[in-house]
């Protein structure tokens, strides 16, 4: 390991990675020297983004990945482990939003979507790869949870529930796994302007009667550093967790927000 390298010699599966937040940590490891694998439902856009980067010197390659689909899960992380012979780092970002709605009109197949990915998915995920890190007594794991699973937003209860629920599991793994020298995080984002937030920005201005400037500007206010986040500042703090000079950092919840500590003001009566 060398400082510039950090990661190299490590396994590092990050999943939902085709794109936005996830490619970012993928790309952020790779250039510390780690092989990265990108677990992702779009197989052509993973493939795309691996062979991109790969073109830049980087070890990265892709998979299908449906973290909804226990065997498929557990093909997926006992398939990294045959070809690499470990996995060092599990990064769980694959994720989906919610279609903005009031908790009373919010429909059990939109709340069992939500769930299955955000929650399931990061649970099955976390349990396949910890079957592995425990016989190699090594690893980490950094779950994406949001500034939402820590102070509800209005309109997405079912999107804070699963985040929450992703903290409070992020917690009981790092206990769990800890005799096996496993250390377990989680991230919690605040608003970066990618495309899982221009969309559900868009529903949310249209819920509170407002066009997108005035929500961008409303947030940028908010924000105590001034700014909206990049990717870069997500990746870098996932970076932090998963460095070997982290070793003494388990079940620790950080928020990467500007200062923001959530975005709940409360929407106006709905019209009868």
């Amino acid at each position: 390991m060398s400082d510039s390298k950090p990661f190299e010699g490590q396994v590092a599966v990050v999943t939902g990675a085709a794109q936005g937040l996830g490619l970012g940590f993928v790309e952020a490891l790779a250039e510390m020297g780690a092989t990265v694998i990108i677990g992702d439902l779009q197989v052509d856009v993973a493939t795309a983004a691996a062979e991109a980067l790969s073109a830049k010197g980087m070890t990265v390659s892709s998979g299908y990945l449906d973290v909804t689909d226990t065997e498929v899960v557990d093909e997926f992380f006992k398939q990294v482990n045959a070809t690499h012979g470990s996995i060092d780092i599990l990064v769980n970002n694959a994720g989906l939003g919610q279609t903005v709605t009031p908790s009373v009109e919010l429909s059990d197949e939109e709340w069992e979507k939500v769930m299955n990915v955000n929650l399931y998915g990061t649970f099955k995920c976390c349990r396949a790869a910890a079957r592995i890190m425990e016989q190699q007594e090594s690893g980490c794991i950094v779950n994406i949870s949001s500034i939402n699973g820590q102070n509800p937003a209005p309109l997405v209860a079912a999107y804070n529930a699963a985040k929450a629920a992703v903290i409070s599991l992020t917690r009981s793994l790092a206990l769990e796994l800890a005799a096996y020298g496993v250390r377990v995080n989680a991230v919690c984002p605040g608003p970066v302007y990618t495309d899982f937030n221009k969309q559900v920005m868009s529903q949310r201005c249209d819920a509170l009667g407002i066009n997108e400037d005035e929500m961008i500007e409303r947030i940028t206010k908010a924000i105590p550093l001034g700014r909206w986040g990049e990717p870069e500042d997500i990746a870098w703090s996932v970076v932090t967790l998963c460095h070997p000079r982290s070793s003494w950092i388990t079940g620790e919840i950080v928020r990467v927000s500007g200062g923001l500590e959530g975005v709940g003001s409360a929407p106006p009566k709905r019209d009868a």
